[in-house]
């Protein structure tokens, strides 16, 4: 897949341009399915509303899509593969709302998404926060906030760790994302909410309009 791992959506104008440049095409010509299972974990059902109606600070939704679907991941089992699979292939982009993402990949598991993710070659996965982190190896044990999580780790599509919403006070500082890196042991950055990280057939590109830090391995 092609990846814009973000920490609060598409907050400024180079995300969007990078957006736009891995969809390969203008927003308003695009088709994207909201997946908002991560936020039921911790925001609850009025947190999923406002990432689906784009009712919230965090551009996502609000983008002027073409269409706009939603993929509630705990609905999938109970659907069948027959019904949902071409509604992903047919979908240029994956929103991924933010929460806990230990849910968000249990789910993903679950449901099936993660198997199928190799094959959609042109789809552009969009995370937000807990969305992007559900796509790395380990997400650190602060991060997790589900109680039926064996451990921190995820999906491991990508090779390393996100530290999302650097500067934001008072978890978020930049002590703690050292601290956290060395807890993880691997290569992880730091990002606020002006950075993202595109991922293009393996090559890793910093967005940034703002602070982020790469800790090597």
């Amino acid at each position: 897949m092609k990846l814009l791992l973000t920490s609060a959506g598409v907050m400024n104008p180079s995300i969007r341009a990078a957006l736009v440049d891995l969809l390969g095409k203008p927003i308003a010509d695009s088709s994207a399915l909201c997946i908002p299972t991560a936020a039921h974990a911790m925001g609850g059902p009025a947190s999923a509303w406002r990432f689906i109606t784009g009712q919230t600070p965090l551009p996502m939704c609000d983008l002027g899509w073409k269409s706009l679907g939603v993929l509630e991941l705990t609905a999938l089992p109970s659907i069948g593969e027959e019904r949902w699979v071409p509604w992903v292939r047919e979908a240029d982009v994956m929103l991924v709302a933010g929460g806990d993402a230990t849910y968000l990949c249990h789910w993903m598991r679950q449901s099936g998404l993660a198997d199928l993710l190799p094959s959609l070659r042109d789809t552009v996965w969009v995370g937000l926060s807990a969305g992007s982190m559900v796509l790395t190896p380990r997400i650190g044990a602060d991060f997790v906030e589900w109680q039926s999580a064996p451990d921190d780790r995820t999906l491991g599509v990508v090779d390393f760790s996100i530290f999302t919403h650097l500067g934001l006070e008072p978890d978020n500082t930049m002590a703690g994302a050292e601290k956290w890196a060395a807890e993880i042991a691997g290569p992880a950055y730091a990002i606020d909410d002006q950075t993202a990280i595109k991922v293009t057939d393996g090559t890793v590109e910093v967005v940034s309009e703002g602070h982020w830090r790469l800790f090597p391995a």
